[in-house]
C-alpha cells in the first residue's frame, strides 16, 4: 500500500485546513481509512476514521468532534479531513491510515500509515 497525503501547513488559531490522502493498493478493497496524529513528545493518537467497506460509520477522537469532518471517495481510495476552528494543541504531524484485508486470510488485517504531513497552528 502506498499513501500520499497533502494539505498540511501553517494556520492561525481559529483557521481551517483540509488534508487529503490517496491510497494505492492491490488489495481487493480498503476496510478503513482515516487519520492519526503525533505531537512532539506524545504518542500517536487517532483523529478520525471511516469505514470504506463492509460497514458504515465514522469514528472521531473527542478532541476532533464538532470541529473536524472526515469524508472519503471509495471509488478513488481517497480520504479527506476538514479541520475547522484549529487550536495550537492541534499542532502535530498528521498521518494517513489505511486498513486492508490480508491477502492470505481476509479475516485478518494489515495496517499502514503514510509519511505524515505537518500541521502547525500558531499566531
Amino acid at each position: 500500500v502506498q499513501l500520499q497525503a497533502s494539505g498540511g501547513g501553517l494556520v492561525q488559531p481559529g483557521g481551517s485546513l483540509r488534508l487529503s490522502c490517496a491510497a494505492s493498493t492491490s488489495a481487493p478493497h480498503i476496510n478503513i481509512m482515516g487519520w492519526y496524529r503525533q505531537a512532539p513528545g506524545r504518542q500517536r493518537e487517532l483523529v478520525a476514521t471511516m469505514w470504506f467497506y463492509g460497514r458504515s460509520g465514522r469514528n472521531y477522537a473527542r478532541s476532533a468532534k464538532g470541529r473536524f469532518t472526515i469524508s472519503g471517495d471509495v471509488a478513488k481510495n481517497e480520504v479527506y479531513l476538514q479541520m475547522n476552528s484549529l487550536r495550537p494543541e492541534d499542532t502535530a504531524t498528521y498521518y494517513c491510515y489505511v486498513n486492508v484485508p490480508r491477502p492470505t486470510d481476509s479475516t485478518l488485517i494489515l495496517e499502514y500509515w503514510g509519511q505524515g504531513t505537518q500541521v502547525t497552528v500558531s499566531s
